[in-house]
């Protein structure tokens, strides 16, 4: 089985890197890809864990774009983690997302919704590599008992509209599949359902895209077929993971989605001859 949507304590995912990759191992994964938001800092470890366990382990990345005030989710595959230029986008990414996390809590205090973002904001200045994000503040909301669960902490908090959303600035879908190519990779965009606007979708396509992400968790049989319809339109190929974090109750579980092995063969060919000569 094949997974290419993960997430580890680098970024908002509950597993550390060793935990992941024992549990993709438990659930019989045989390639995987760890797309930490905005950061390559698992990438060393999570391969190191799957060369000693047989499992095939491709570089990936979750990063943040920004599209007329919405965030616009990019994944990268088959880069090089250590390219320079690369490195340094993801470094500035980083350090919006702290500024972010800083006016988000600003905003929930003055709403009398105080969380402690102080581990977070420490680990985040002890270790460069460490993304933060909302779920980070939505578990902190639901430990001052502001939020019984984490879609009711977007919801009422930190959801698009809410009180305490602070609208993201960044690169365009465009200029994030620019820097991803550079580094010799291969571009899809993340959960289109997601997006609630498929036009949107389909201008996006045209932005640099070598692949959408047809197969997730959110997406059910109408939303495959639709997509997939649309990759085939477009000359684009097909991406696929379950969007794993590990937190309690989650929905997309360890070997619920996987990519077919068509779709895998299709993608290693295309990374053989990626951007970049």
């Amino acid at each position: 089985m094949i997974d290419l949507h993960l997430h580890t304590t680098v970024s908002d995912g509950r597993c550390t890197p060793a935990e992941l990759v024992a549990r993709t191992a438990e659930a019989g994964l045989r390639t995987i890809a760890v797309t930490d938001h905005d950061t390559v800092g698992a990438t060393a470890e999570v391969q190191a864990h799957c060369a000693a366990l047989g499992i095939r382990a491709v570089p990936g990345i979750e990063i943040t774009a920004v599209e007329a005030s919405r965030d616009v989710h990019v994944l990268g595959y088959f880069f090089n983690p250590e390219d320079v230029a690369l490195q340094a986008f993801l470094l500035r990414q980083r350090e919006a997302r702290v500024e972010r996390v800083r006016e988000i809590a600003a905003r929930l205090a003055a709403l009398n919704r105080a969380v402690d973002t102080t581990e977070m904001l420490a680990a985040a200045k002890a270790d460069t590599g460490k993304s933060l994000g909302r779920p980070l503040i939505a578990r902190a909301l639901m430990a001052a008992g502001h939020a019984r669960s984490m879609q009711e902490a977007f919801d009422r908090w930190l959801g698009e509209g809410q009180p305490a959303f602070v609208p993201r600035t960044g690169a365009t879908v465009r200029a994030v599949a620019a820097v991803v190519h550079a580094a010799r990779g291969l571009v899809s965009l993340a959960h289109p359902v997601q997006l609630r606007d498929d036009a949107l979708v389909d201008r996006l396509c045209g932005e640099g895209l070598d692949a959408l992400e047809v197969y997730h968790a959110d997406h059910g049989p109408a939303d495959r077929a639709r997509y997939g319809a649309l990759a085939s339109s477009r000359a684009l190929l097909a991406t696929g993971g379950s969007d794993y974090h590990g937190e309690p109750g989650q929905r997309a579980s360890l070997g619920s989605v996987t990519l077919p092995a068509e779709a895998w063969e299709a993608l290693v060919v295309a990374s053989q001859g990626t951007h970049g000569g």
